[in-house]
């Protein structure tokens, strides 16, 4: 993925219609270089695996590159849409792209608003190039039929996904089974079902196939989003790249938080009512909701919930008639997806 990527970015670099988009490319580059996960690139070759892994493999690394860039977009809108200070250990696009604008002579009274629309421009400009990525793919036209109705799919899903996550945001509730919708539309199925699929797709491989990548995505993203919900009041910054609390802050409204929200007395209530989706909260005040999440046991209750859909997961990894060398792939992306340290 590194080797594409780097290809693809340092030509659109070399083309780019003047040096003023310089600061875009060094924040595109430093997100698309830091260390993330690549899992949606893995999925998508492993579900390429699955089907035979037919021809070489210079299609499916482009349309996992894709998909790289595709989270790329999706990760810069989102933190334009939440406030967002951090990503990956570093300021967010619309933070860094602010600082730049004042560094080089711009007022700072303008700088917030240049990095937001900077930002904007800089998620449009990387969702194109998800388009270029596809396009020199070199599919042909079965592969294209097959393929791009997918893209379009998880494209919708997710704006579905993110909207939903906005319709939600800000408003307290025990609502378990929204939240968890919330969570398979904005992150588990373009983060695990659609990666797979296509990867199946551009190999042509069958309904069986599908279906089976289905059974085996829908529990582990939403054991994905489970887990980051978690990170994200109870991780540890030097290892999430996030700030903790920013979820209760910006009022998301969780699965944790609804489950803490339905068993908690009546004073905690209230409690998690003043604290929650306020910008200006101290450490003190993340501390209390912490203090709640774990006294009503919805920490728990999401770890539980996790290991179910890992282990619903597993067991349709064993059901499958899949190449040894994918089934392993695949076991160790669930442990990697789901166990990540807290």
């Amino acid at each position: 993925m590194d080797a594409v990527l780097e290809d693809f970015v340092s030509a659109r670099e070399q083309t780019a219609p003047g040096p003023e988009m310089a600061p875009l490319f060094a924040t595109a580059r430093r997100l698309l270089f830091s260390h993330g996960k690549r899992l949606r690139s893995l999925l998508c070759v492993a579900g390429w695996r699955a089907a035979g892994a037919p021809g070489d493999h210079h299609a499916v690394l482009r349309v996992a590159a894709a998909l790289e860039l595709f989270q790329t977009f999706a990760l810069v809108h989102d933190d334009v849409m939440d406030d967002s200070d951090v990503r990956r250990g570093g300021p967010s696009a619309h933070r860094t792209l602010a600082a730049e604008y004042t560094r080089a002579g711009g007022r700072h009274s303008r700088a917030e608003v240049h990095g937001r629309g900077a930002a904007v421009l800089l998620g449009d400009l990387l969702l194109v190039w998800s388009d270029t990525m596809l396009a020199d793919a070199g599919l042909g036209t079965r592969a294209q039929a097959r393929v791009l109705p997918l893209v379009d799919s998880m494209r919708t899903e997710l704006v579905y996904g993110q909207y939903l996550d906005l319709l939600s945001t800000g408003r307290i509730s025990q609502d378990v089974a929204a939240a968890l919708r919330v969570a398979r539309y904005k992150t588990g199925k373009y983060t695990v079902e659609r990666p797979l699929h296509l990867g199946v797709c551009l190999a042509d491989g069958g309904p069986r196939l599908l279906q089976m990548c289905t059974d085996f995505a829908i529990p582990l993203g939403e054991a994905f989003q489970l887990r980051d919900d978690l990170l994200g009041v109870f991780g540890d910054p030097a290892q999430t790249g996030k700030p903790v609390g920013d979820d209760i802050r910006e009022g998301k409204a969780t699965v944790l938080l609804a489950l803490a929200f339905q068993h908690a007395p009546r004073a905690e209530r209230r409690l998690l009512r003043a604290l929650f989706g306020s910008a200006d909260l101290s450490g003190e005040d993340v501390g209390r909701v912490r203090s709640i999440l774990e006294a009503t046991g919805a920490r728990k209750g999401v770890e539980m919930m996790i290991s179910a859909r890992r282990d619903a997961t597993l067991a349709a990894l064993e059901a499958a008639d899949l190449p040894p060398e994918v089934t392993d792939m695949l076991r160790q992306i669930v442990w990697m997806a789901t166990e990540r340290i807290v």
